[in-house]
C-alpha cells in the first residue's frame, strides 16, 4: 500500500507540473556576472517547463521559447559599470570596506531599485492582470523588490550571488556568529586571529546599526512608494522569504550553521563544455605547454591596468614557453609577444573546461572562481573590492592559488607568482582535490534549484521550513533579556545573602557585647 500511495503521489505531482508554473525573476543588477548566476537558476527552471518571465537589464542569448525577457536597459545607463573599478581597490586601512559598503547602500541600491520600478513595461507587468506563482528574486541591496511577491501574492524566493551575508541570513533567521562566519567584505576565512575576530565584530555591528537606522528606512520607503497598496508592509514581505538560494558550497568555502529554507547551488550557470570557436579551439589544441587564460571578469576592464602594470604582464608573459589568452577590451593592444591572443569577449566556462589550460590568473569573482574549480585550474588571484579578498584568501589557504597584490604588481611579482603556480605540482593537487568535493553531490546545482524551487511551489510557500528565529526581537533573539533577568536575580540574591549576612552578623556582635560586660561585672 505505501508503495502504492508513493507512485500515485508521484503521478499527481507530474501532472500538476505537466504545464508548468508561471515564475517571474527579477534579475535587477548592471553586473553581468551576477545576471549568468541569475540567468543560470531561470534558464533551469525553464528547461524544466515553467513559463518564466525575467526581469532584468540583459536579455539571455539563445534563450529558450519559455523565456520571456522584461528589459531594464535604465540600470546599465545610470550604474556607471564602465569606469575604472580599480579605483574601489580595498586599500585604506581596516575602514576602506565600510565607506564601500556604505556607497552601494546610498547609490547602488536607489538607482537599482528605482530603476526596475519605474521602467514603463514592468509598470505595465505591475498594472495587468497576470498571475504567477512563484517570485524569484536577487538579493543585492534590492529588497523592495520582494514587494512583487506580495503583489502578485506568491511565494518569494531569492538568491545570493556570492553567498550568505547578512542580507540573506535576515530573511530566513540564518545564525552567524562573526567569531567564524567572516563578514563578506573582509579578506578573513572561518579560521581568525583576535584581531582578526575583533575587526570582523567590530565591522559586523557597524555594518548592522547602520542597516537598521540608515538603509532599511530607506528601501522602506521606495517600497511604500512603488506598492502604496501593498497586501504585506516592508517588514512583514521581509518575513516572508519561501527560500534563499546560494551561489557556494561548502567544500569550496566555510562549513556554516543553515535552516533548512537556505540551500547551496553553488555554480548553477555551469553549463557543459560547449564547442570553442575554430581559432581559439585550434589555439588551444596545438598549445603543447599548455595554456593561461587570463580574465578580470566583466565588471572590472583589463584596459583600465596603468600602462606599467599591463607592461609587467607583457613581459611576464614573452618569457613563458605557455601560451596565454587574455580577456583585453581593446584588441589592438601594442607589443604584444608572439605567445599571446587577446579578446574582448571570450567563452569562459568553455575555456576552462579545456584540459590545455594550466592556469587562471582571476580577479576572485565567485563566479569565475567556481568554474575553475569546477574543471580543476588553479589560479592566481587579484582580488580588488568586494567578495573578492576573501575569495581570494580562501583559496590560497585551501592550496590552490597564489595572491598576487594589486598594489605591487611588477614585472618580478608577476613572474614569481606565475611560475609558483605552473612549476609546484602541488598546486594543481590541491584543485584537482577541491574539485572532486565539489562535484561529488547527489543532484546538480540546476537540478537542485529545480527541486527546491517546485517543491516551494507543492507546498504553497512551504512555511513549515520557516525558522521561529523571524518571530523575536533582536532582544530575544540574543538572549538579552534572559540574561537580564539572570542578572537581576543574581544581584538579588547576593543582596539578600548581604542582608542576612548583616543580620547575623549584628546578632552575633551583640550576643558578643553582651557577654563581654557580663564578664567585667
Amino acid at each position: 500500500m505505501a508503495a502504492r500511495s508513493t507512485v500515485a503521489l508521484a503521478l499527481l505531482l507530474l501532472v500538476a507540473f505537466s504545464e508548468g508554473a508561471k515564475i517571474l525573476g527579477v534579475i535587477p543588477t548592471a553586473g553581468k556576472s551576477h545576471f549568468n548566476i541569475g540567468s543560470g537558476f531561470m534558464k533551469a527552471l525553464a528547461e524544466a517547463g515553467h513559463d518564466v518571465t525575467v526581469i532584468s537589464p540583459f536579455a539571455l542569448k539563445n534563450a529558450p521559447k519559455n523565456y520571456r525577457t522584461i528589459e531594464v536597459p535604465e540600470v546599465l545607463a545610470e550604474s556607471n559599470f564602465d569606469q575604472n573599478m580599480f579605483n574601489f581597490k580595498s586599500s585604506g586601512g581596516a575602514i576602506a570596506p565600510l565607506f564601500l559598503l556604505f556607497l552601494m547602500y546610498e547609490s547602488f541600491a536607489k538607482v537599482i531599485c528605482k530603476c526596475i520600478l519605474d521602467n514603463a513595461n514592468v509598470v505595465k507587468l505591475l498594472n495587468s492582470d497576470e498571475k504567477f506563482d512563484l517570485v524569484f528574486v536577487e538579493t543585492f541591496i534590492s529588497e523592495p523588490l520582494y514587494g512583487f511577491a506580495q503583489h502578485f501574492d506568491a511565494p518569494l524566493i531569492t538568491y545570493s550571488t556570492f553567498g550568505n551575508s547578512m542580507w540573506t541570513n535576515d530573511l530566513v533567521g540564518t545564525p552567524a556568529p562573526p567569531s567564524h562566519v567572516a563578514h563578506f567584505m573582509l579578506s578573513y576565512t572561518d579560521k581568525m586571529s583576535f584581531w582578526q575576530r575583533f575587526h570582523n565584530t567590530a565591522m559586523t555591528i557597524v555594518d548592522r546599526v547602520y542597516y537598521e537606522l540608515r538603509y532599511l528606512p530607506n528601501q522602506k520607503r521606495l517600497y511604500d512608494a512603488a506598492f502604496p497598496n501593498a497586501k504585506m508592509s516592508f517588514d512583514q514581505q521581509m518575513k516572508n522569504v519561501s527560500l534563499v538560494f546560494l551561489n557556494q558550497h561548502f567544500s569550496l568555502n566555510s562549513p556554516r550553521p543553515y535552516p533548512p529554507n537556505m540551500i547551496e547551488a553553488g555554480g548553477v550557470q555551469i553549463d557543459d563544455a560547449k564547442p570553442l570557436p575554430e581559432d581559439l579551439q585550434k589555439y588551444l589544441d596545438e598549445a603543447k605547454d599548455g595554456v593561461i587564460y587570463f580574465c578580470m571578469g566583466s565588471t572590472i576592464k583589463s584596459t583600465h591596468f596603468p600602462e606599467e602594470k599591463r607592461n609587467a604582464f607583457l613581459k611576464t608573459f614573452s618569457k613563458l614557453k605557455q601560451r596565454v589568452l587574455w580577456k583585453f577590451e581593446d584588441e589592438n593592444m601594442p607589443n604584444q609577444p608572439s605567445n599571446l591572443m587577446i579578446k574582448a569577449w571570450m567563452p569562459q566556462n568553455d575555456i576552462l573546461a579545456h584540459p590545455n589550460v594550466k592556469l587562471f590568473i582571476t580577479h576572485g569573482g565567485l563566479l569565475g572562481m567556481t568554474e575553475a574549480l569546477y574543471h580543476g585550474k588553479p589560479m592566481v588571484g587579484i582580488p580588488i573590492f568586494g567578495d573578492q579578498p576573501m575569495n581570494i584568501e580562501k583559496a590560497v589557504r585551501s592550496g590552490f592559488a597564489v595572491f598576487l597584490d594589486y598594489d605591487d604588481i611588477n614585472e618580478d611579482t608577476v613572474d614569481k607568482a606565475i611560475n609558483e603556480v605552473l612549476n609546484n605540482p602541488s598546486y594543481a593537487k590541491n584543485v584537482k582535490q577541491v574539485s572532486d568535493r565539489f562535484r561529488d553531490k547527489p543532484m546538480t546545482p540546476k537540478e537542485t534549484a529545480v527541486f527546491w524551487t517546485e517543491y516551494v511551489i507543492r507546498h504553497r510557500g512551504a512555511p513549515h521550513l520557516r525558522s521561529t528565529a523571524l518571530d523575536l526581537s533582536l532582544f530575544q533573539y540574543q538572549l538579552l533579556d534572559v540574561y537580564a533577568m539572570m542578572l537581576v536575580m543574581l544581584v538579588a540574591i547576593v543582596a539578600i545573602d548581604v542582608y542576612i549576612a548583616k543580620k547575623v552578623l549584628k546578632k552575633v556582635l551583640r550576643k558578643m557585647c553582651s557577654a563581654s560586660k557580663k564578664k567585667k561585672q
